[in-house]
């Protein structure tokens, strides 16, 4: 179940919904209406395998993930 963001035409309110099908009536949570807009929005990922990423070392004696990263 995925959760889009959207944009309402009429109000310019914004909202999140949860989309169980395409065929899902999606209305602004503001103004009931329908015009809406699906926006982009950005992927998060978060839990112990990001941490761990995160503290490995990377090729750079700094620890960034590529050379001239850190400023060499």
């Amino acid at each position: 179940m995925p959760i889009f963001e959207y944009k309402c035409r009429d109000c310019g309110t914004t909202f999140e919904r949860i989309v169980y099908s395409s065929s899902d009536r999606v209305a602004c949570k503001s103004c009931d209406g329908e015009r809406v807009d699906k926006q982009l929005s950005v992927f998060a990922v978060s839990g112990a395998s990001s941490k761990a990423f995160a503290s490995e070392p990377g090729p750079c004696a700094c620890g960034a993930p590529r050379r001239g990263m850190c400023g060499e």
